[in-house]
């Protein structure tokens, strides 16, 4: 599996979805990473996070899509609110113990997540979305 993933900082949809050709460029504040599905990540930690179900949230459309579709390999989604309040309100220990519990839901289907690159991608998204919050800016996620 070799995915791109890019968190970034947009202030609306329209300016999100232009991201769609080459991901966020340099427009953005960003973060990248690789090699795990996103879509599903921020299902998973808005469960771990707030509550509720995978199921649940499928079902009410999240995460929801701005621009692509995700069968031709490039998709832009939003984080939604709810998952992006609790990331910027947590606390650096609550962050950390989310991403332990996101490793071992992925080693429950057999994907190996390592502790450092875990704890960084919950933290350092945890950083973008409180960044974006106080310039009134929404965090979206360009995957390839």
């Amino acid at each position: 599996m070799s995915i791109t993933v890019k968190f970034f900082v947009a202030p609306d949809d329209t300016s999100a979805s232009l991201a769609i050709q080459s991901g966020s460029g340099r427009a953005f504040e960003s973060l990248s990473f690789g090699n795990f599905d996103p879509e599903e990540a921020v299902l998973e930690w808005e469960c771990l996070m707030v509550g509720g179900s995978f199921q649940e949230l499928v079902e009410a459309g999240e995460p929801r899509i701005v621009a692509g579709q995700d069968n031709d390999g490039c998709v832009v989604f939003a984080l939604s609110p709810r998952l992006s309040a609790a990331l910027a309100d947590a606390e650096h220990a609550r962050l950390r113990d989310v991403a332990a519990s996101w490793i071992q839901l992925r080693a429950e289907d057999g994907e190996v997540i390592d502790t450092q690159i875990a704890d960084a991608i919950v933290g350092d998204l945890a950083a973008l979305v409180s960044s974006a919050r106080r310039q009134n800016q929404s965090v979206y996620c360009w995957v390839a």
